[in-house]
């Protein structure tokens, strides 16, 4: 029953969270930072930024090994070397986040300790924000350039394949010529 609410591949779908996150941390951090400054507590303030890091931790492990079990299927299409810089990116990124998730958790403390690690947190969650645009710059690259998807859509011909200035097939991309494509809809 689950297996069919669920979309196949999984990795697409569940990819989107660790981004919003990544974007979303450091103004979490920066923000409990201030919260501090202004007098609130750091158990509290820094609280959500910590639940934010192991959200991101999380999800981004969900997204690694769901992109796993696509990874073969994919390189089939575009071939091994840009899903492997994918996945190594990905991976970097899961470690990355397990790193600043241990210096978030350490920042829960107070005294000087707990302030270091805030400051090292908030950095290590922009540092995050740059590793995290290079998993989604090469997994964009992996479908756009690379026709990734074609592995999932029937299509045979992957984006690479195709002589410059053409289109992808009607599979992946939808022709706007076609009226099939269109019935029910206004102009």
């Amino acid at each position: 029953m689950l297996a069919s609410i669920l979309p196949n591949p999984l990795h697409p779908a569940v990819v989107h969270l660790p981004i919003a996150l990544t974007v979303m941390l450091p103004l979490f951090a920066v923000g409990a930072l201030v919260a501090i400054r202004r007098g609130a507590r750091p158990i509290r303030a820094w609280g959500l930024a910590t639940a934010l890091f192991a959200s991101l931790t999380f999800s981004a492990w969900v997204a690694v090994e769901t992109g796993e079990q696509t990874s073969e299927r994919v390189e089939r299409v575009v071939g091994e070397a840009p899903v492997e810089s994918h996945e190594e990116a990905a991976e970097a990124f899961l470690t990355l986040s397990a790193v600043v998730l241990g210096v978030a958790l350490v920042g829960l403390r107070s005294g000087r300790l707990g302030q270091g690690a805030r400051v090292l947190g908030t950095v290590g969650a922009v540092v995050l924000l740059i590793a995290g645009w290079r998993v989604g710059h090469t997994g964009g690259a992996l479908v756009y350039e690379h026709g990734a998807a074609s592995a999932y859509t029937g299509a045979s011909v992957s984006a690479g394949l195709l002589g410059e200035g053409s289109s992808l097939p009607s599979a992946v991309a939808p022709d706007p010529r076609d009226p099939a494509q269109h019935r029910g809809r206004r102009p």
